[in-house]
């Protein structure tokens, strides 16, 4: 079974070992068929302390670390 990988954007990274990642996501509205941007917030395990705000990363799904994070970081894609 292979894990759940996406890219987003680091908003936040106060937390110890932890990352806030935004994913946008482009869908269609349903009846309008117009595009709209969806915004969704990861928290993401970042056992180094290496990513900044603004950096883009990649993450994967992985099991329950604590009572919201359930992604970690697999690497940095753009350094800010």
């Amino acid at each position: 079974m292979s894990k759940k990988e996406t890219i987003g954007t680091v908003v936040s990274d106060k937390m110890n070992k932890t990352i806030t990642v935004a994913v946008k996501n482009k869908i269609p509205h349903k009846k309008y068929s117009k595009i709209i941007l969806k915004t969704n917030k990861y928290y993401a395990h970042d056992e180094n302390n290496e990513c900044r705000s603004g950096d883009c990363v990649k993450i994967e799904e992985t099991r329950p670390i604590s009572k919201n994070k359930r992604w970690k970081l697999v690497k940095k894609i753009i350094k800010k």
